[in-house]
């Protein structure tokens, strides 16, 4: 039953446009909305910066959608419902000795949410959280139910993944799943920019997952997270007090300096399972107030160097603005729209004040800065960088464009956001 309501985003910095808002229990339910909707788009947990879940007319929430489905012991794979939370899912499949292979850093978001959008997690050998997706349900702008799975549907599937939304309303994935495993997470302060830029392959390839953290207010990065497996075999062992120059940390830490440690993931070398330490911060809190801003770039990781270099020459305009910026690595991946797409990353991601105004100056010239570099944004924060360029930027968004036209051939899943980006402005939809 449609509700009316206004709803805004996580931060609060963007406000949603829906005249009617649905929250069905079944994929029957989504079929009938789908076949009475003109218009409509799908809505997660809200955790993305910009209007890609936005929609003039209905919007749907999957939160009542949220059950794992079924485990298949033979080839270890989950399907789960799509509004399932990834913090939710995490517990459940540890306890039936199962892992994922990554997470984000927050495991609040939606499994739909954050694939749709390519949302990541880190690590020199892991792929983003859409790369383990082996099989899909989608019900398309006519209300069919479709299937997608990586072996018996090709290249669709890979183009279906991360959608932004535009195929229809995804109700059901299925997800690659490995052994369950323990992880610990050290944390060390003060390591130089210039260390960085002569160890940048040894830094990030000395665990399974590496967070540098900085504020840009000098040439030294604030914090260096380790995130490493523990062997079942070995015992545990106190870490190494200085790595490349940084001094290990005896205390928990929060990303930004001056905030307390109570929301995030434990440290200081304490192994636990894999969900309780991948993540930055805990299921059980709400990691801050929201009142922030979010933007990232993707830069392919041969273009790394220069690319720090391009940001920190911007310090003086980017750092009064900024709270912290985090860097990752992401492996590469086959999935059309993902920011990885064919290439290895290293993810900039800067997490602002809530000032628009400001914020909308200071961007522009990161775009700027960066543009011989090509880097991607990452599709749920905040874009300034021009339409065209995205779009320059994905070889694959001609045959995208026309698996929205053939999922959707009435547009009732496009919306300004896929217009924008995807279409660059109102064209005639092909009638498949």
């Amino acid at each position: 039953m449609a509700e009316p309501r206004r709803l805004t985003n996580w931060s609060g910095n963007y406000q949603f446009n829906a005249k009617r808002f649905h929250r069905p229990r079944t994929v029957e339910e989504v079929q009938q909305i789908v076949l009475r909707s003109k218009k409509l788009r799908v809505l997660g947990t809200g955790h993305s910066f910009n209007g890609i879940a936005d929609c003039g007319e209905d919007m749907i929430s999957l939160e009542y959608m949220n059950q794992v489905l079924s485990i298949d012991h033979i080839s270890s794979t989950v399907t789960v419902e799509a509004g399932i939370k990834y913090g939710d899912l995490a517990g459940y499949i540890h306890s039936k000795g199962y892992g994922l292979h990554n997470l984000a850093s927050l495991p609040h978001t939606t499994v739909a949410g954050a694939i749709a959008t390519g949302t990541h997690g880190s690590g020199d050998g892991n792929g983003n959280l859409a790369s383990v997706i082996s099989g899909m349900q989608i019900v398309n702008g006519r209300g069919e139910v479709v299937n997608l799975d990586r072996v018996n549907t090709g290249d669709e599937f890979e183009g279906a993944v991360v959608s932004l939304g535009g195929l229809g309303v995804v109700t059901k994935l299925t997800i690659d799943l490995v052994p369950t495993y323990e992880v610990r997470q050290d944390v060390y302060q003060k390591l130089s920019l210039k260390a960085v830029e002569e160890n940048f392959e040894k830094i990030f390839s000395s665990a399974y997952s590496v967070s540098l953290f900085t504020d840009w207010t000098t040439i030294t990065i604030n914090q260096l997270w380790l995130k490493s497996k523990v062997e079942p075999e070995v015992k545990w062992v106190p870490a190494e007090p200085l790595k490349f120059s940084a001094r290990l940390s005896k205390s928990d830490l929060h990303p930004i300096d001056g905030i307390s440690a109570v929301h995030c993931t434990l440290q200081t070398g304490i192994p636990g399972p894999w969900h309780e330490r991948l993540p930055h911060f805990r299921m059980n809190f709400t990691p801050s107030n929201g009142d922030e801003l979010q933007a990232e770039y993707l830069v392919p990781r041969q273009n790394a160097i220069a690319a720090l270099r391009s940001i920190e020459g911007l310090k003086e305009e980017l750092a009064p603005v900024l709270q912290i910026c985090e860097l990752r690595t992401i492996a590469a991946d086959s999935l059309w729209m993902s920011p990885c797409y064919k290439q290895e990353c290293l993810g900039i991601h800067f997490t602002l004040k809530p000032d628009w105004p400001w914020v909308s100056k200071v961007l522009p010239m990161v775009d700027e800065a960066l543009k011989p570099l090509q880097p991607r944004p990452h599709w749920g924060k905040v874009i300034t960088m021009a339409p065209d360029r995205v779009g320059s930027l994905y070889s694959k968004l001609p045959e995208f464009r026309h698996l929205l036209e053939s999922f959707d051939p009435e547009g009732k899943f496009r919306n300004r956001f896929l217009e924008t980006y995807i279409f660059n402005g109102p064209i005639e939809i092909s009638k498949l």
